[in-house]
């Protein structure tokens, strides 16, 4: 019977209730009970009670406690009172649970069992965590951790150790600390692996929540998918709804508002079954939310979180009772009653609470603000939000994380903005919108350290893709190719996200400063930007400031996709006459529909000086150079004007030249050839020499790097956008781990100028990755070019640079030819 005890509970630990269940009863029977009991009958009974709650079964866990307690010898005393509160937090009686825990762990302290007060020790841990004391959940957990170290391999400490750094994981999401949180989870992977999948299930849902709360939630729902598939085989019922509450409050911050209503009430309908009325109500809040968040702003809202707030209160859950509190508050404002909205805003800052909840009460606060008319007041706790969010921001070394966490103060960016339109001051404006945008940049890069593990997944990533690519060039695919190489991607990007970073950032530049360098250049800056519906530029130059309404967003963002296929239809191939003609005149019309909607209105506030552009969302895949009123003129695009200010004070580029030929484009050694002449004494890398540890090694501290290569922009993982070189693809991961990049950078070929745009216009792509990484100046095309139009187009342009011509005005001049060149100079310009 120990035997089949301790084989039952190494299973249950596992993740594995309904196997550990069957092995409990039939030791019981095999002691005679219930006819008779002996010394182990209280512990069976204790550890099947543990069982059958992870299996739902919450009444006959509670059943089996009783027996236990009938027939438990005195020093089994703090395991049932240990097994009693462990039941309890599984129906969420939080403060019966804390009671009983505190009184097996007083027990055990004066006992010898060290097994047993580590254990205990551990689930009272995961309790302050699940109630958001993360202090004393970390106490605990730190100290479980050191006595299960201590006692070795015995009792199954190995795992009890592996548990104590999980929860320290999650008590590291809610203190913001992301990439330390991922590398917990990691060392638990590698005991669970070992234990059994149940383990490793729940710590699946575990990841998808750390990223979540680095705001991404598009990859904490991948995670999550895999976990739901897993759950009903396992029967942990309990878990199962936590994930499925997890996957509600993903779909919310992806803003998939009915689809995170359905999951949560979901959720709820699962706690309830279980008789887990505490976690029911925290699925009850997040459909809440989902109303709110989806333009439900109602007194049946309010009502509803505010009572709910008093009944987590009541429950021991006070950061959710804060989150359902500040939503009745948010609620009572949009409905004008602000009285009531500030006394439930009444009170500060919970100390320890997670950062979502401190930016929901500074979102609440600045909301309160504008409605009462107090444009300091809203401004004031805007900015307090977005500097919380710039210290969590800076915790990260992932740009995608980075980028991700942007999301996280959309509606603080929002109500600052609105307040600073509302001002009418261009100087506020300017402000609010380099608080607001492409923040990332502002931050100094990290290098992933080059592991052994992330070595060998991307020379095996460089393989599959060069495998899938020969496939492509053959006429068919390679799906066994393609599928490794999205799960190495995904192994890659994911290391990524545990590496710190460093908190360092550069200074916004001043609006005095920003006149200053556009006087000097000779330029003038248009931001685009959008204020609810309504799409805004702000033009800044010339000795004036103008804030200008442009035309319909819709129309905007529908004539750039029609002339992005538009171009890629009519590059390079042959097409009947009708077809072409077709074609020619949509591409016309949609060039004529953009020039409409964002140059027409300003340009006699541009005039005819150079232009710098800071584009928002869809705008960053606008062919600027092909629009009439812009042909030939400079035209620079920048991320944010602070970063073109940096990037324009910067020395212009002075080292070597390296010139890069790509294979399977017919053009290349052709251009690289011509370019060639231009710059005698450039390294060329052609044909054979073209290879990614070349191009790696002689890329190091050069002033101009041109590729004539195939591009590939991967639209759902970025980090893998690629240029095609002779042994497989330099991708932009490779680009972000270099020590020191070209300052001038020319793609000629493909369309490795396209960008994903996550919220607050940070931008992702083989461009901005090169921008991030230091690039000064990078030219690069929004959409397909012609190849063979290309060579003559490039060797404009460089024989341009080479007189010492701006790169700005370089390919403004090269590319006024009678074929659509959609080349972007991206950067500073100069």
């Amino acid at each position: 019977m120990r035997a089949l005890h301790r084989r039952a509970i190494e299973v249950v630990n596992s993740g594995q209730p309904k196997a550990g269940a069957s092995l409990l009863r039939r030791a019981l029977a095999e002691s005679g009970w219930p006819e008779r009991t002996s010394p182990l009958t209280a512990r069976l009974l204790g550890t099947l009670a543990a069982a059958e709650v992870a299996l739902g079964n919450t009444g006959e866990a509670l059943r089996l406690l009783d027996h236990a307690d009938d027939v438990a010898a005195p020093e089994d005393r703090a395991l049932m009172l240990s097994q009693r509160a462990l039941v309890s937090v599984l129906v969420g009686r939080m403060d019966d649970a804390l009671a009983h825990f505190d009184d097996a762990i007083a027990v055990l302290r004066r006992g010898e069992d060290r097994a047993a007060l580590a254990r205990v020790l551990l689930n009272r841990g995961m309790l302050h965590q699940i109630a958001g004391r993360v202090r004393l959940a970390l106490a605990d957990l730190d100290q479980c951790a050191r006595i299960g170290g201590s006692l070795g391999a015995v009792d199954g400490m190995p795992r009890t150790v592996a548990k104590a750094v999980h929860g320290r994981g999650q008590c590291r999401v809610l203190t913001g600390d992301i990439p330390a949180a991922l590398r917990d989870f990691d060392i638990a992977a590698a005991v669970y692996a070992d234990q059994g999948e149940g383990m490793l299930v729940v710590l699946a849902a575990d990841r998808a929540r750390a990223l979540l709360a680095a705001g991404l939630p598009s990859e904490a729902a991948t995670e999550l998918d895999a976990a739901l598939r897993r759950f009903p085989r396992l029967r942990m019922t309990q878990e199962h709804a936590e994930a499925e509450l997890t996957m509600a409050r993903a779909n919310l911050a992806a803003g998939y508002h009915a689809d995170a209503r359905r999951w949560a009430a979901r959720a709820r309908r699962r706690f309830r079954r279980r008789g887990n009325h505490t976690w029911a109500a925290v699925a009850e809040l997040t459909m809440l939310r989902a109303d709110f968040d989806g333009g439900r702003r109602t007194a049946g809202i309010a009502r509803g979180a505010a009572r709910l707030a008093e009944r987590l209160r009541t429950l021991g859950l006070r950061i959710d009772a804060e989150a359902a509190a500040l939503l009745a508050a948010r609620t009572t404002i949009a409905l004008g009653d602000l009285t009531e909205a500030r006394a439930l805003l009444a009170g500060r800052d919970r100390p320890g609470a997670p950062l979502e909840v401190r930016l929901l009460r500074r979102i609440a606060l600045a909301e309160l603000g504008a409605a009462a008319g107090d444009r300091a007041t809203t401004f004031a706790h805007a900015r307090r939000g977005l500097a919380l969010l710039r210290d969590h921001r800076g915790r990260f070394g992932s740009l995608d994380l980075q980028t991700g966490t942007t999301s996280l103060g959309g509606e603080l960016a929002s109500a600052g903005l609105a307040a600073a339109l509302d001002s009418g001051s261009p100087e506020v404006v300017y402000r609010w919108l380099e608080r607001t945008r492409a923040q990332a940049f502002r931050f100094r890069p990290v290098r992933t350290p080059a592991d052994e593990q992330t070595v060998d997944a991307v020379a095996e990533l460089r393989h599959h893709a060069r495998q899938a690519r020969a496939a492509e060039l053959a006429g068919s695919h390679d799906p066994v190719a393609q599928r490794r190489c999205t799960q190495l991607e995904r192994e890659i990007r994911a290391r990524g996200w545990r590496v710190d970073g460093t908190g360092e950032l550069t200074t916004e530049a001043s609006f005095g400063e920003l006149t200053a360098e556009l006087a000097a250049s000779d330029s003038v800056l248009v931001s685009y930007l959008t204020d609810g519906s309504r799409l805004l530029a702000q033009v800044v130059g010339d000795g004036r400031a103008a804030l200008l309404r442009l035309g319909d967003p819709a129309a905007v963002h529908e004539a750039i996709a029609r002339l992005r296929s538009d171009l890629d239809a009519a590059c390079g191939r042959w097409l009947p006459t009708g077809l072409r003609q077709a074609i020619d005149l949509s591409i016309r019309h949609q060039v004529a529909t953009l020039t409409e909607h964002l140059l027409d209105p300003l340009l006699d506030l541009v005039g005819d000086h150079n232009l710098v552009l800071a584009p928002t969302r869809g705008l960053s895949a606008v062919p600027w150079n092909l629009l009439d009123p812009l042909r030939g003129r400079p035209v620079t695009v920048t991320p944010s004007p602070s970063t073109w200010v940096t990037a324009h004070r910067a020395p212009r580029p002075s080292g070597p030249v390296l010139l890069v030929g790509g294979p399977n484009l017919d053009h290349a050694t052709d251009e690289v050839d011509r370019l060639a002449e231009i710059y005698p004494d450039a390294t060329v890398l052609d044909g054979p020499y073209a290879t990614v540890e070349a191009t790696l090694k002689d890329i190091d501290h050069r002033g101009l790097a041109h590729f004539a290569c195939h591009g590939h922009h991967e639209q759902e993982n970025v980090l893998f956008s690629r240029l095609d070189l002779v042994d497989g693809p330099l991708m932009a991961y490779d680009v972000h781990q270099l020590a020191a990049v070209p300052e001038h950078v020319v793609l000629s070929s493909c369309d490795t100028g396209r960008a994903v745009v996550r919220a607050g216009d940070e931008i992702l792509g083989f461009t901005a990755a090169l921008l991030y990484s230091g690039s000064r100046t990078v030219v690069s095309a929004v959409a397909r070019v012609d190849d063979t139009a290309v060579v003559e187009v490039m060797t404009a342009y460089h024989r341009a640079i080479a007189r010492g011509v701006p790169p700005g005005r370089a390919i403004a001049e090269a590319t006024q030819t009678d074929t659509p060149m959609p080349f972007v100079c991206f950067g500073s310009g100069d």
